[in-house]
């Protein structure tokens, strides 16, 4: 095996399964798209939802639209990793994708709540960074809710009423984000997501390569 082998071999990775959360309206799902369009190493995780197809909405793009009978379904087969209500629906993330991206060395993005990252961190820990997403305050929340113009008045306060809880989780996570700028909100995370591939731990046959490297000594 020639050098230029024993460095491919040494930089080959486990999977990065990285969560965004944050409460509605602080920009994880616009932070979210512009980080899929800027790494082709990142593939967005598919939920399964309850909650009806909204207009624009793909089925198996943006989630997999399911009745309560087959998402009880999926629950009872142990097909998730985690799911949650929320907003009375329920939303769930399917194993089997998970696990092929880490083998395959791709990194996953989740786009949940609290309850979603503490659920996936009790059987994926080692293989997740978290990254929490405040807004600069709540005045800035609420225009942002508004300039979406996709809601009612109520359900607009129901999102202000249940961001201050989701915010009381901040520090369950690994990293915690300011969103002020959307652009530099973004670098911030895409400087997260580089490091967390150079770990050790994430790097396959790094044991190998240094052990060859160094019989180069002699």
């Amino acid at each position: 095996m020639d050098l230029d082998q024993r460095q491919t071999i040494g930089r080959k990775r486990r999977g990065l399964l990285i969560v965004l959360s944050s409460p509605s309206g602080a920009g994880k799902s616009t932070i979210s798209r512009m980080l899929l369009d800027a790494d082709d190493q990142i593939s967005m995780s598919v939920s399964a939802t309850t909650r009806p197809i909204r207009p624009g909405e793909i089925e198996g793009r943006d989630y997999h639209f399911v009745d309560d009978a087959e998402f009880d379904r999926l629950i009872a087969d142990d097909s998730f990793a985690e799911w949650a209500h929320v907003f009375d629906h329920r939303y769930g993330t399917p194993k089997e994708p998970i696990k092929a991206a880490l083998r395959s060395g791709r990194d996953v993005l989740f786009d949940v709540d609290w309850q979603g990252a503490e659920q996936l961190s009790v059987g994926l820990g080692e293989e997740l960074v978290t990254i929490f997403i405040l807004p600069p305050s709540m005045k800035e929340l609420e225009r942002r809710l508004r300039a979406r113009a996709t809601d009612t008045e109520a359900v607009i306060a129901g999102r202000m009423n249940r961001a201050a809880g989701e915010i009381g989780h901040w520090a369950e996570y690994d990293y915690v984000l300011i969103n002020e700028d959307t652009d530099k909100c973004l670098a911030e995370v895409r400087a997260i997501v580089a490091g967390q591939r150079l770990l050790r731990r994430r790097q396959l046959g790094l044991v190998q390569f240094v052990r060859d490297l160094v019989s180069q000594s002699g």
